[in-house]
């Protein structure tokens, strides 16, 4: 696979994921000053990309059409749609206006649980690996 291709590839899916991520950032509240959709859109995030890793892996050596998969949708549309960056601007921005326990607590538990639904999703994928036999 070429580079070209593969740049359009993350480049496109990061597009859809970003657009994703931000609608429905704009539509989940803040509850108790955690924003609540950055949260879960990080854990459905990892769980999302732990189950498709796991369930390409299962279909063999990564090449040809598990390789694009990986790049649209892993790299791209789930890199696109998780963000690591609003984590860590949102735990500042509860640290600095005073809510420091709360700032914390919610990047302690976004990494914890962040880990605990990509190892769901990887279970997941194994165990169900529904992704269609790519062809190599």
């Amino acid at each position: 696979m070429t580079t070209m291709i593969s740049a359009i590839l993350v480049g496109v899916g990061g597009a859809l994921g970003t657009i994703v991520r931000f609608l429905l950032s704009a539509v989940t509240p803040n509850v108790a000053g955690i924003p609540l959709g950055t949260l879960l859109i990080n854990l459905s995030g990892a769980l999302a990309l732990g189950w498709l890793l796991s369930a390409l892996a299962a279909q063999g050596t990564e090449s040809g059409r598990r390789a694009q998969l990986r790049l649209f949708f892993g790299t791209g549309v789930l890199g696109g749609y998780t963000t690591y960056s609003a984590l860590a601007v949102d735990s500042f921005e509860a640290i600095a206006s005073g809510s420091v326990a709360a700032g914390i607590v919610y990047a302690a538990a976004s990494v914890v649980l962040g880990v605990a639904c990509a190892a769901f999703g990887i279970l997941l994928g194994r165990r169900w690996p529904v992704i269609r036999r790519a062809r190599r």
